[in-house]
C-alpha cells in the first residue's frame, strides 16, 4: 500500500473508531463501510474538505465503479431491514440489504417488493441507483413507482431526507426521482422507504414462440384490447431457451381476475401458448433474469410501443440479437454482449435520430468513463446533468461515469 493510502486508512481510523470496518481491494486501495448515515456523512464530508476521489460500491454484483479514486465506500454494512409495516404496504430498509435477504422479510408479513431487476443478489441500494427495473415494470411499473422516499448522503456530506416520512429537499430538487437512476452521481443513498405489495394468491406464465414481428403483433394485440398483463416480455432465443423468439406473459392477482386475464390473453391471440408449471415458471424468469451478467456489457433502450420492431432492428444492425429482451408495455429494450466503443457511439448517435435514448447500464470502466451511462436524444441534457452535479457535488468528489460534459 502507498504511503498515502495508509495515511488515509489512518485517518478513517481515527474518524470512525472501533466500529469501522476498513479493508483494502485488489490494488490496495481503502475500502470503508460505515455502519450509519452519519458515519457515511462524516466519510464524505472529509473526503471532500481533503480532496479525496471517492468510488461509491454495492455488493458489486451488477456494475463496478473502477475509476481513479483515493478510498471506497461501500453500502455493504448498511444491511439491516429496519422496519416492516405490512398492514400499511411500506417498508424501511437499508442501502446494502440484499433482495433476497428482503424478500425473505417480507414474506414473513405476507408482503412484496414488486421489483425483478437483472443480475443476481443485488442490493436494495444498487437497484434504487441505476433503476434497472425487469419485465415487471410493464405492468406494475418502474423502479420510481416503488420508492417513497430516499436518505441520501451528498458529496459534502450534507444528510438529505426526501420523500416518505419526511420531506426535505436541496434546492428544490425531488431528490427521490433525482437520484434514482443517477449511479451515484448526486449522492450515496444509506436508506430507502419502500412501497410494497401484498404477496399475490396467484402468479400465472404463458409462453408463445414464433417469429419476432408476429410475437411483436401478438403482444401489441393484448396491450390494444385494454389487458395489463403484470409483464409482456419478448426474449430473444439465446435468452427465452428455445431455438424461436419468445413471448412471454405473466399474470399476478387473486385466482378469479388471473384465470380470467388468462381467458383473454389466449382468446386475443392467434398463437398457441402454453401455461408453465410453478417451478418452471420461476426457473424462466430467473434465467432470463441473469443472462446477462454472461456478457460484459448491458444497455437498455428507450422507446414507444410501436417502435418496438424498429428498436430491435437497430440493434441487430449495430450490435447483435443474441442477447435482447423487451418490456413491451414499458418500451423497454435490454441488451447484453460485447461491443467496441465507436460501435455503441454510433448505435447511439442513430437511436438518437429516431428519439430513442440509449443507458449504458453496465459495462467494463472504461467504456463506461468514455461513453458515459446516459445517451439523451435531446440537446442540453448533458450540460443539464453538469448544472446538477455542481449543485450536489461541486467538487467531483464521487466517481461517477455520465459522460465528458458532466
Amino acid at each position: 500500500m502507498s504511503g498515502t493510502d495508509s495515511s488515509i486508512e489512518r485517518r478513517l481510523r481515527a474518524l470512525m473508531g472501533p466500529d469501522a470496518i476498513i479493508e483494502r481491494d485488489g490494488g490496495g486501495m481503502p475500502t470503508v463501510a460505515p455502519r450509519t448515515t452519519e458515519a457515511c456523512a462524516l466519510v464524505l464530508a472529509t473526503a471532500n474538505s481533503e480532496g479525496w476521489r471517492v468510488r461509491i460500491t454495492g455488493g458489486g454484483s451488477w456494475n463496478r465503479v473502477e475509476g481513479h479514486a483515493d478510498l471506497a465506500l461501500s453500502s455493504s454494512g448498511l444491511s439491516e431491514v429496519e422496519e416492516v409495516r405490512a398492514a400499511d404496504l411500506v417498508a424501511t430498509v437499508q442501502a446494502g440489504v440484499v433482495r433476497e435477504t428482503l424478500r425473505l422479510a417480507l414474506a414473513d408479513q405476507g408482503a412484496w417488493w414488486p421489483v425483478d431487476p437483472p443480475g443476481i443478489r443485488r442490493t436494495v441500494g444498487s437497484v434504487v441507483a441505476t433503476a434497472t427495473a425487469g419485465p415487471l415494470r410493464s405492468g406494475l411499473g418502474g423502479i420510481r413507482d416503488h420508492v417513497l422516499g430516499l436518505t441520501v448522503v451528498t458529496a459534502e456530506g450534507r444528510i438529505v431526507h426526501s420523500g416518505g416520512r419526511v420531506a426535505k429537499n436541496v434546492a428544490g430538487f425531488d431528490l427521490t426521482k433525482l437520484a434514482t437512476g443517477s449511479f451515484g452521481a448526486f449522492g450515496f443513498i444509506t436508506r430507502v422507504h419502500l412501497r410494497l405489495r401484498a404477496i399475490p394468491r396467484a402468479d400465472v406464465t404463458l409462453l408463445a414462440h414464433g417469429e419476432r414481428a408476429t410475437l411483436i403483433q401478438e403482444a401489441q394485440a393484448i396491450l390494444a384490447a385494454g389487458l395489463t398483463p403484470s409483464a409482456i416480455e419478448l426474449l430473444s432465443p439465446a435468452v427465452g431457451g428455445s431455438d424461436q423468439w419468445t413471448l412471454a406473459v405473466r399474470l399476478i392477482g387473486s385466482d378469479p381476475s388471473v384465470t380470467a386475464e388468462g381467458v383473454s390473453v389466449k382468446g386475443t391471440c392467434s398463437v398457441a401458448w402454453t401455461e408453465q408449471p410453478p417451478s418452471e415458471a420461476a426457473d424462466f424468469w430467473q434465467s432470463a433474469l441473469r443472462h446477462p451478467l454472461q456478457h460484459p456489457i448491458t444497455i437498455r433502450m428507450g422507446t414507444v410501443i410501436s417502435g418496438l420492431d424498429q428498436a430491435i432492428d437497430l440493434l441487430t444492425h449495430h450490435l447483435d440479437d443474441a442477447s435482447v429482451t423487451a418490456s413491451v408495455a414499458a418500451g423497454t429494450v435490454r441488451w447484453s454482449g460485447s461491443a467496441e466503443v465507436d460501435r455503441i457511439q454510433l448505435l447511439r448517435h442513430m437511436a438518437a435520430q429516431v428519439e430513442m435514448p440509449i443507458t449504458i447500464e453496465r459495462a467494463p470502466w472504461n467504456l463506461q468513463n468514455e461513453l458515459g451511462h446516459f445517451g439523451a436524444y435531446r440537446e442540453g441534457v448533458s450540460r443539464l446533468m453538469g448544472s446538477l452535479r455542481d449543485t450536489f457535488d461541486p467538487n467531483r468528489t464521487l466517481v461517477a461515469a455520465l459522460g465528458a460534459e458532466t
